[in-house]
């Protein structure tokens, strides 16, 4: 996908600019501002000036893992963009790339290297802009949209009084809401080894709840002993914080819950180019 055209710079001295400053927000602004002064980009007599970008996806889904209640790990999502392939008649001395809300950028120098590497924690859709620059002060630039899923798995053992699970759907980056959250969610009545205290079934109700309290959705069951109860269920609204609740409504027996949510954006991310 190209973005919005950048246009050609002939300012002198604006290179070393560029390359030298430490500032990552200023180092974008003055790509961006350079790229307006004069010229498209675009325009057929460039081209000579050619910007590759390999990648071998452009898409991820970031793993939280809960324990008791508690996050105890996040693995995130690593994606490598590739500039080697970028070809200019001029010598090539810049190599960039940055979310369009400035939250993250990076630029290296294609002397010493051409790999750009971004790691992402949080879900959302990010829409980035690369960049090559050369001697001349000619700049080229492409969009690449990225998509980051999120899973959280949740575990509780041994419980009377299960945890709620909060849902955040909302992206952090303030873009464009999931179209969708799965709820899995098992709860166990683990089989006693020696029935001393006379295990049974145990009676619960899933809830599914929005910030004002009322329900969205409720799924009641009841788990025998030694066996499993599962509900799974699809929920659109991602524009709220929702809790989800499992209560203990009748029953003697301790039940192990597990969760996995999973919140999906739609496929908007740009096509892999390996």
């Amino acid at each position: 996908m190209n973005g919005l055209p950048l246009l050609e710079s002939k300012f002198e001295g604006e290179i070393n600019l560029i390359s030298k400053s430490n500032s990552q927000p200023l180092l974008l602004a003055v790509v961006l501002l350079s790229s307006l002064i004069s010229g498209c980009i675009s325009d057929s007599s460039d081209d000579d000036f050619i910007l590759v970008v390999n990648y071998e996806q452009a898409s991820g889904t970031v793993i939280q893992t809960f324990d008791e209640g508690e996050l105890v790990s996040t693995t995130s999502v690593e994606l490598e963009f590739d500039f080697s392939n970028s070809v200019s008649a001029n010598n090539l001395v810049l190599f960039a790339m940055g979310d369009m809300f400035g939250s993250q950028f990076k630029s290296i120098n294609p002397a010493e290297d051409s790999t750009i590497t971004f790691s992402f924690s949080e879900h959302g859709i990010f829409y980035f802009e690369a960049y090559a620059t050369d001697d001349s002060g000619r700049t080229k630039e492409l969009t690449i949209v990225i998509r980051i899923d999120l899973e959280m798995i949740w575990d509780e053992s041994g419980t009377y009084e299960p945890i709620p699970m909060e849902i955040d759907s909302i992206p952090d980056n303030g873009g464009v809401n999931p179209i969708s959250m799965t709820i899995d969610s098992t709860v166990t009545n683990p089989g006693l080894i020696e029935d001393i205290s006379g295990g049974r079934e145990v009676d619960i109700t899933w809830r599914l709840t929005d910030p004002l309290d009322d329900s969205c959705q409720v799924y009641e069951g009841v788990v025998h002993e030694g066996e499993s109860l599962n509900w799974k269920t699809v929920h659109f609204n991602t524009y709220e914080v929702h809790e989800l609740s499992v209560s203990y409504d009748d029953g003697q027996d301790r039940i192990d819950v597990h969760h996995v949510i999973l919140i999906e954006y739609e496929e908007l991310e740009s096509e892999p180019n390996p």
